[in-house]
């Protein structure tokens, strides 16, 4: 591996079951990442950071037993493997989620509750400015689609930012970083430059 592997940071792992995972190894790779997609358990334990993308999360969680991933990805986040992820990856990561369909499963983590395609279907998607105070000014400009919202945050969870109406749409705690709508389908990588600095930060003091 070349780049950043050489100073003791490990790939960074997309998860690539299914959803806009080569949009993230774009936005990672231009930050001098070595990126990686992961579909098996065996390149799960190569990375240092794994994003978790959009697309469907009951698919998500369905593929990633089929693989065998989803105990090994629970495990990793339980010891503080830094992950990141957006729409359907912040469902994957939340505790508990609500209209799961029969049966589903996430990988937990973030002490919130989620609810699934809570802004409505595809055609209600929608864009908007987002005040948020960690990451300074400019505002972040938010694309939502089929998105889910935090219902709950609870204690070891924090708030990054919310809309309006008061709804929260990105939380942190710990390693864990979510985000209800895509940063990957514009040119502000913000979110992803905080959760890479985690990478970092987490790969140089292990």
């Amino acid at each position: 591996m070349a780049g950043n592997a050489s100073r003791g940071v490990g790939p960074v792992g997309v998860l690539a079951l299914q959803g806009d995972f080569r949009e993230h190894a774009r936005v990672l790779s231009s930050f001098g990442a070595d990126v990686i997609t992961v579909r098996r358990p065996s390149e799960l334990a190569l990375v240092s950071g794994l994003v978790i993308p959009g697309g469907e999360s009951s698919v998500i969680d369905k593929l990633s037993r089929m693989f065998g991933l989803a105990e090994p990805l629970k495990a990793a986040i339980a010891a503080g493997l830094p992950v990141y992820g957006t729409c359907a990856g912040l469902i994957m990561l939340a505790d508990t989620v609500r209209d799961a369909i029969a049966g589903q499963q996430s990988f937990g983590g973030l002490d919130i509750v989620v609810r699934r395609n809570a802004f409505g279907n595809q055609r209600e998607s929608f864009e908007v400015d987002l005040d948020v105070p960690e990451l300074g000014d400019p505002a972040v400009h938010a694309v939502f689609i089929r998105a889910p919202v935090v219902e709950e945050v609870g204690e070891r969870a924090s708030i990054l930012a919310a809309l309006d109406d008061g709804r929260v749409i990105a939380v942190e705690q710990g390693n864990l970083l979510g985000t209800s709508f895509h940063p990957e389908m514009t040119d502000d990588y913000r979110f992803h430059r905080r959760f890479y600095n985690r990478v970092l930060a987490t790969a140089f003091h292990s």
